[in-house]
């Protein structure tokens, strides 16, 4: 019985795999919206640039569209003065195709606004906003690890003042960013939408069952929630007391920080089409504005947890890390296994060191489970006497209930108890599961190289040796496993290693290395059990009082 719990349990989690990897949900490609619609909401959309009217002289402009690049000692920061937005954002620590990673993809739709394009409630000033070359106060900046600010001017004689300015790790810290955008027409203060333009643009190429597609995220009404396209359809604006709200995928995070700050956001997912040999993506963008003027910090980096908790833990902008249902068990998970790296340096021992911790911990519980499957395993030719005894009854029959007395004594007789290897199993799936709920979003073992061709922890084994080796170590486990399963039911048993090798094949090389290392020490730790209580009695045997209570079943049959 408890091995039919959890394996029932395990088998739910590998048919939930192995339909999500063949059958992918279908992303919904985003409707276009026509220029007659996006006129009449002109807060809610910016109408494609179009060059600004001949008698609208700029008083305050740039000569020429041309960039601004920010340098830190984390970031580097392309501006264009072309509207004053940020055309790249390079993570200088995170690769990609061995370049800085850039979280502002530049193969997007030509109508889609640029990040931190601002817009105002008349359509045809969020045109010229759009276009407008805005003078910069400085040609470059070399800030090192220290604050600094940009700002970015625009003023015409048409009575259009427009200010940006950009506040670069304020308080030191290296991924966020304040903006600050003011509008005037003739003296008179507009409102201000800011747009995000269509980051996030990693990790979708080979998106799947174990890569998190872009989404929207957001702290609203005390939950955090994950958005994805579909999520959208009902609804995708919202407004209120948000703490923080974005978009990111399975390890980057671009999020506004409005904190106590009222504001409204609304999310727009965007389609963007093949080209070369890249496939079509779905990429997401978002918008917000404020009821009085704009100054908000937003947050441009990784998702690594004590970054995230550096920025303002008054916030809980670590709970944008998708930790699931066990969160309060991952992140002590998370923290010590930073700390074992700590001393061994390398990501892949650290989980293989992490795990022996975790499983001595567990090795009371296991132990009790598999002394407990050992009892019931030496009383199941017993068990299957009183049974066969009262096979002829149906269920409803009250001679049933006297088999279920019968069972009961035997029990107690022997000091069994039917469910005492059951419990222990299940207490130990909670740190089955945040195990590996941490490994699969912990960005620590993005590019983390373990071994010879394992070089990126966060990726499969591009050569299968774990996974077959985990299928193979699950296999010797079950063979030495203590089972009260009849011979069909062993059978059926066996294809569990071959289904989760097979499901395991594309999971992260992290997560099969820590799945095997915790069968070795199952393994381990089962002979350490059959040289304390004693070798298994074989198959069919049984003592000597199973074998009288047989007897006494034949005779009562015949």
């Amino acid at each position: 019985m408890e091995k039919r719990v959890f394996l029932a349990i395990l088998l739910s989690f590998v048919v939930l795999a192995i339909y999500q990897a063949m059958f992918p949900p279908v992303r919904p490609v985003p409707e276009q919206v026509a220029p007659e619609a996006a006129a009449a909401q002109p807060v809610e959309t910016v109408p494609a640039p179009e060059p600004a009217a001949p008698d609208v002289a700029p008083l305050v402009a740039d000569e020429r569209a041309r960039e601004i690049v920010v340098e830190t000692d984390a970031v580097r920061a392309v501006f264009s003065t072309a509207g004053a937005t940020l055309r790249s954002w390079q993570l200088k620590h995170y690769q990609e195709d061995g370049q800085p990673l850039d979280l502002i993809p530049s193969d997007v739709p030509g109508n889609v606004p640029a990040a931190f394009t601002i817009a105002t409630d008349d359509p045809a000033l969020s045109s010229r906003l759009a276009t407008a070359l805005f003078r910069p106060s400085a040609e470059r900046l070399e800030l090192g690890g220290e604050p600094g600010q940009l700002t970015f001017e625009y003023r015409d004689a048409s009575g259009l003042n427009a200010r940006k300015t950009f506040y670069f790790q304020p308080e030191g810290r290296s991924y966020v960013l304040k903006v600050e955008a003011a509008v005037d027409q003739g003296g008179a203060s507009r409102p201000v939408t800011v747009f995000s333009g269509p980051g996030i643009g990693t990790g979708l190429a080979d998106a799947g069952f174990y890569r998190v597609p872009v989404r929207a995220v957001q702290h609203y009404s005390g939950d955090v929630d994950h958005l994805s396209a579909s999520d959208l359809r009902d609804q995708s604006r919202f407004e209120g007391d948000i703490p923080f709200a974005g978009i990111d995928d399975q390890y980057f995070l671009f999020a506004v920080l409005p904190g106590s700050q009222r504001v409204a956001i609304e999310y727009q997912p965007i389609a963007v089409p093949a080209a070369g040999d890249r496939p079509e993506r779905a990429l997401m963008a978002f918008r917000v504005s404020v009821p009085g003027s704009f100054a908000l910090p937003f947050y441009l980096g990784p998702k690594e947890f004590d970054t995230l908790r550096a920025v303002d833990e008054r916030l809980q902008l670590v709970r944008a890390i998708d930790f699931g249902f066990f969160a309060p068990i991952v992140v002590p998970l998370l923290i010590a296994l930073k700390w074992v790296h700590g001393f061994v340096g390398n990501w892949g021992w650290s989980i293989v060191v992490l795990t022996i911790l975790i499983n001595l911990l567990l090795f009371p519980l296991r132990h009790r489970s598999m002394v407990s499957m050992r009892k019931m395993q030496a009383l199941q030719p017993q068990i299957k006497a009183i049974q066969d005894r009262y096979a002829k009854y149906k269920l409803t029959d009250p001679e049933r209930q006297k088999m279920n007395q019968e069972m009961m004594a035997l029990y107690r007789e022997k000091g069994v108890n039917p469910v005492a290897g059951c419990v222990p199993m299940l207490l130990t799936l909670p740190i089955l599961i945040a195990f590996y709920s941490m490994l699969s979003a912990a960005i620590e073992l993005r590019d983390a190289p373990f071994i010879g061709w394992i070089t990126d922890l966060s990726r499969h084994d591009p050569w299968y040796v774990t996974p077959v080796l985990m299928g193979l170590s699950m296999f010797w486990q079950q063979r030495m496993m203590p089972t009260t399963a009849d011979p069909i039911q062993q059978r059926v048993f066996l294809l569990m290693p071959v289904i989760l090798t097979v499901s395991f094949l594309w999971a992260p090389a992290g997560l099969v290395l820590y799945w095997f290392v915790s069968n070795l020490l199952a393994i381990g730790q089962q002979y350490v059990t059959n040289r304390l209580i004693g070798a298994p009695s074989p198959a069919g045997r049984g003592s000597a009082a199973a074998r009288r209570t047989r007897a006494r079943s034949g005779g009562a049959g015949g």
